[in-house]
């Protein structure tokens, strides 16, 4: 009886090893099919999605926040002052970095639109060392965009699609009716305005 135990004890726990090593092998394959997914490069774009802009399709990318920083600006007028930087992913930063014109199809640049604010903290902080420097940040979101190359999807706007996003929500038809002509003066450099960051 004893032996019958042990050996099925053996024969269980065997099992059980098996059934972690195959559980184990399972994870792995799982996990290295969803890196392999999040590594390829992310069109942006969908034609059935309510979250796409109108006209083009485009939507917001998943994992943009984590593509490099293209450059940071700011952007003044009688009505405005914000603070923006441009991402973009690994497509579109090689293009930047290697000096590609045009833009290779599949380059995603995301510009982050915030309302700039002056930092009371900051400045406390800044008075002894700097005596007078007034600190700007980021203050409430103002919107975000897309462009997404595709050279013969949006041939007839210079290979662009574009996408305005406000709170995660797509403008209206009228304002994307804008964006083509408004990158029209940066038809020299492919329609995109912003320059790579030294």
């Amino acid at each position: 009886m004893f032996h019958a135990s042990a050996r099925a004890l053996r024969y269980l726990g065997a099992c059980g090893g098996c059934a972690t090593i195959a559980v184990c092998m399972l994870y792995v394959a799982n996990s290295a099919a969803q890196s392999s997914k999040q590594g390829q490069p992310q069109s942006g774009t969908s034609s059935n999605s309510s979250n796409a802009s109108p006209i083009y399709g485009v939507t917001i990318p998943p994992g943009y926040r984590d593509w490099k920083v293209i450059a940071v600006g700011q952007l003044v007028t009688d009505k405005v002052d914000q603070l923006r930087a441009q991402l973009g992913n690994e497509i579109a930063v090689k293009a930047y970095t290697e000096g590609t014109r045009p833009f290779p199809d599949g380059a995603i640049i995301v510009a982050l639109h915030w309302n700039r604010v002056s930092s009371e903290d900051n400045n406390r902080v800044l008075a002894s060392a700097f005596p007078g420097a007034q600190s700007f940040v980021v203050g409430s979101r103002v919107n975000m965009q897309v462009m997404v190359k595709d050279s013969k999807k949006y041939a007839a706007t210079g290979g662009w699609g574009f996408g305005d996003f406000k709170d995660g929500k797509p403008g209206d038809e009228a304002l994307h009716k804008t964006c083509f002509p408004c990158h029209e003066p940066a038809k020299d450099r492919d329609f995109v305005f912003t320059h790579y960051a030294p």
